[in-house]
């Protein structure tokens, strides 16, 4: 990348950062009332924790929806083909069939969400790392056993909610649907330490990201562990999903978008700048489109409709370029 294309990359996303703050701040002043300081309070209170929600789970969905595509080197994939989200269904709705949604697990914020992530993450280390290693290192083999799995864990959900009381069901649809209500400091501060964690572990394949890009041969010739930092990066991408997952609930069709249109507005393969991009957007979708969701429709809709909705045509118009070209 020359000179000129690097710092028309900075400007356009010092625009991206400037959007993010006009969006943070329509959230959290939109419909305030800075006459009364304890309405104001109340207010500050309870938009806080959402508007760092949204920012934690843009980044999070953002940075592994395109180190995923780089890593299966397609860009019309999505991390939710491992499987992440069906397993967060299955695992609320099995709570709910077989304790009850008032028992402790499905009733306790911080419990849930223990229970959701480290479910998640061991199905995520053990599984993937097997299949990995069994697979003889073929990511596709392990994109086609997540695929596998989603409809797995999508047929059990099912069979449950079909033979689930009534009653419960109205409860758990609830949690089904992407979120950011209820949302307390304590879950916040854990996904923050575990999101610290993975990229602290994974730093050196992250800096390697521009290397595997090329193919495992040219990484290979130069002294790459290609199928070490693969198998490291897989799993990274899925914590990150399942983290993402358990603060808010599946969201569906978020990383592709956000991840292709860092793709289309940069145009480069550096992926700090690209992973950066991503996270941007994501934050100005989920952060814009909540903004909207609140104080136009008035809650009725919930903002993965929408990002679901835009995502499918996103996807078709992705699917019908790619023909063209």
């Amino acid at each position: 990348m020359n000179i000129s294309a690097a710092r028309a990359n900075q400007r356009k996303l010092l625009i991206l950062v400037v959007l993010v703050l006009l969006c943070a701040a329509g959230y959290m002043l939109v419909e305030v009332n800075f006459s009364n300081p304890k309405l104001l309070a109340y207010a500050m209170r309870i938009r806080t924790p959402k508007l760092i929600v949204m920012l934690i789970t843009a980044f999070s969905i953002g940075g592994a929806s395109l180190v995923f595509q780089s890593i299966i080197n397609n860009t019309i994939v999505t991390p939710c083909l491992l499987g992440m989200n069906s397993l967060y269904t299955l695992i609320h709705t099995a709570v709910v069939f077989f304790l009850g949604s008032a028992s402790v697990v499905a009733s306790n914020a911080n419990l849930s969400f223990a229970v959701d992530v480290v479910l998640m993450g061991i199905a995520a280390t053990v599984i993937y790392s097997w299949i990995f290693k069994k697979t003889k290192h073929n990511v596709l083999y392990v994109l086609l056993v997540g695929t596998v799995l989603t409809s797995f864990f999508g047929s059990i959900q099912t069979t449950l909610t079909r033979v689930m009381d009534p009653n419960e069901y109205d409860s758990l649809l609830n949690t089904l649907v992407a979120s950011f209500s209820n949302i307390n400091f304590e879950i916040i501060v854990f996904s923050l330490i575990l999101l610290a964690g993975v990229i602290f572990a994974l730093r050196r394949e992250l800096a390697l990201l521009d290397v595997l890009t090329l193919g495992k041969e040219q990484a290979i010739n130069l002294g790459v562990d290609y199928d070490r930092c693969i198998r490291r990066l897989l799993l990274g991408v899925t914590l990150c999903i399942a983290v993402a997952t358990a603060m808010v609930g599946p969201i569906s069709f978020l990383g592709l978008i956000i991840a292709n249109l860092s793709r289309q507005l940069l145009k480069t393969f550096r992926h700090t700048q690209l992973v950066l991009g991503s996270a941007l957007f994501g934050m100005i979708v989920l952060v814009g489109g909540q903004l909207i969701v609140e104080h136009v429709y008035s809650y009725s809709v919930p903002v993965s409709v929408f990002i679901t909705v835009g995502g499918g045509l996103y996807f078709l118009y992705l699917l019908l370029t790619r023909k063209k070209v």
